[in-house]
C-alpha cells in the first residue's frame, strides 16, 4: 500500500481560514485605550514614584494631556498611598531568608473636575514571589529590580484600563 500525500492547501487559504477561525473564538489584539476624556492630573504620587514615572511614559503614547494643575483637568487620578515592600515568607532554621514576596500596593481614585468621584477607593495589589541564596546575592538584587518593573508595567496598563472605564461627564 502506498502513502499518497494530501492535496496541499495554497497557503493563501490555509492562513484565511486561520484568521477566520481566530476572529469567530473572540481573539483580539490588545489595543491602545481610548479615553473619554481629553486632559488628566495625576495627584498624590510622591515625586521619585517609579510608578508615576511609567505612568508618565506611557501616557505619552497616548491622545490625552497631562496637567499639573488638577483643577483644569477632566479626570484627576489621586494616588493616597503607593508604595512597595519585601517580605520574607521562607527561612531556614538558622534565619537565613530563603524566599521573598515583592509587594506593589496603590490606593487610589479618580475624580472628575467638580470633584465628583467617579471611582471610589480602590486598592491595586501586586505580587511575586522570588527564591534568594546568599551566594548569589548580586543576581536576586537584579531579579529583585526586574520584577518590580515588571510589577510596575502591569500596574500601569490596569490603571489605563480603568482609566478606559471611565466617563467624567457621570
Amino acid at each position: 500500500m502506498t502513502d499518497t500525500p494530501l492535496p496541499a492547501l495554497p497557503r493563501r487559504a490555509l492562513l484565511a481560514s486561520l484568521l477566520v477561525g481566530l476572529a469567530g473564538c473572540g481573539f483580539e489584539l490588545r489595543r491602545a485605550p481610548v479615553f473619554q476624556f481629553k486632559t488628566l492630573a495625576l495627584t498624590g504620587f510622591d515625586a521619585a514614584s517609579p510608578l508615576l514615572a511609567e505612568l508618565k511614559r506611557q501616557l505619552q503614547h497616548l491622545p490625552v494631556q497631562l496637567l499639573e494643575d488638577p483643577s483644569r483637568a477632566e479626570v484627576v487620578l489621586h494616588a493616597q498611598r503607593d508604595w512597595r515592600d519585601k517580605v520574607a515568607v521562607a527561612s531556614t532554621a538558622a534565619g537565613q531568608v530563603r524566599e521573598w514576596q515583592l509587594r506593589l500596593s496603590l490606593n487610589y481614585l479618580i475624580r472628575n473636575a467638580a470633584g465628583v468621584e467617579l471611582l471610589p477607593l480602590t486598592e491595586l495589589r501586586l505580587y511575586r514571589d522570588m527564591s534568594y541564596t546568599e551566594s548569589a546575592a548580586l543576581a536576586k538584587e537584579q531579579e529583585e529590580a526586574s520584577l518590580y518593573r515588571a510589577m510596575q508595567y502591569e500596574a500601569t496598563h490596569l490603571l489605563l484600563r480603568r482609566l478606559e472605564a471611565v466617563h467624567p461627564g457621570t
